[in-house]
């Protein structure tokens, strides 16, 4: 199974239990036991909250893309309470029908006051995960729990692997863009480095100007030369929506990479502003690596020692560059051209 789907399932998931527990604790304060009932409530809800926000709203991703957090946030918070209180009636007609009871009471109980405060506190619950699945994708896929389980508290020893992502000719397409349009495409273009990131186990470490950094734990970056496919997968997105580009912004953008791997020191930093940084010579040797690609006319070179780990190369069509010494280093790293087969 993809990653992407195995993420996306053991979000829902994570919701629909969330929404459970909250449906036994809304049953314990408000009737003082539990029963089926306080589940049956929680799990439904959760499961039309999963599948809105898991499934709907990321195929209609660009038409939200532009709006501003609080917009989309309230947008999202007036949508789940129609849901919520439509699943809520649908949900009191069904038990009310296996109860036997008259329609005319089900009306009676649709406008009490007990009903008002279970919407209420249901909304009360889903504007929570909102915020906080927003909070985690600002943040950055995984970074959020990071900072909750503290496993950067005290900084650490690690090996990683590094991508540096550039786009080409980024100082030519400014000039001719501008900066507010350049800026514009720059934005479209990190939305659709998404979905390949998502699917690789990938991070998103930073956005430097036209840049983004990507890193993998060695042996999620391993897996499948996932390090690799998201490159690829990108480079496949930039194809297929080539026409877009070139029809909103007069250009078809294009990227090269430079990939590495090695020891960092992993640890979070700051007071006013925390963050999770990583510090190495192999991040500061990945960017040499990355600019080579211009000397050697090639959109994705990969260290000699990543490629040594690599076991599946299967897709991937390899040419040795050679030992080289890369600007402002003094050893000499050897360096692989990578190409995907299918675009050949």
């Amino acid at each position: 199974m993809q990653p992407n789907r195995v993420r996306t399932l053991r979000t829902l998931a994570f919701i629909c239990l969330f929404t459970g527990f909250a449906g036994v604790i809304y049953q314990l304060i408000n009737e003082k036991h539990l029963d089926h009932r306080s589940v049956l409530v929680g799990l439904p809800l959760g499961l039309v909250f999963g599948l809105l926000e898991l499934f709907l709203f990321p195929k209609t991703e660009r038409r939200f893309q532009h709006w501003s957090f609080t917009k989309i946030t309230l947008f999202k918070i007036l949508l789940y309470t129609a849901a919520i209180y439509v699943v809520s009636v649908i949900m009191m007609f069904i038990a009310g029908l296996f109860e036997h009871r008259k329609i005319s009471e089900l009306f009676v109980s649709l406008a009490s006051l007990d009903q008002l405060i279970l919407v209420v506190y249901t909304l009360a619950i889903y504007s929570l995960l909102v915020f906080f699945l927003h909070l985690n994708r600002l943040l950055g896929e995984g970074i959020l729990w990071k900072f909750i389980s503290g496993k950067y508290h005290k900084p650490h020893e690690e090996e990683r692997i590094f991508m540096f992502l550039d786009m080409n000719s980024s100082t030519t397409i400014a000039e001719q863009l501008g900066h507010v349009r350049f800026y514009a495409l720059l934005n479209e273009l990190f939305h659709e480095i998404s979905q390949p990131v998502l699917q690789t186990k990938a991070e998103i470490y930073q956005y430097v100007g036209d840049e983004v950094v990507l890193t993998w734990e060695v042996k999620q970056g391993l897996e499948n030369a996932n390090c690799l496919k998201t490159f690829f997968l990108f480079q496949e997105n930039l194809h297929r929506n080539s026409s877009h580009y070139l029809k909103k912004f007069g250009v078809q953008p294009t990227f090269k990479a430079g990939l590495h791997f090695g020891k960092v020191i992993s640890a979070q930093i700051g007071d006013l502003k925390q963050e999770i940084v990583y510090n190495g010579d192999v991040l500061n040797t990945t960017a040499r690596i990355r600019d080579a690609c211009r000397q050697y006319q090639c959109e994705c070179l990969v260290s000699g020692i990543l490629m040594n780990q690599l076991k599946s190369m299967n897709g991937f069509l390899w040419e040795r560059i050679g030992a080289t010494t890369l600007r402002g280093k003094e050893t000499e790293v050897e360096l692989f051209s990578v190409s995907d087969i299918r675009s050949l």
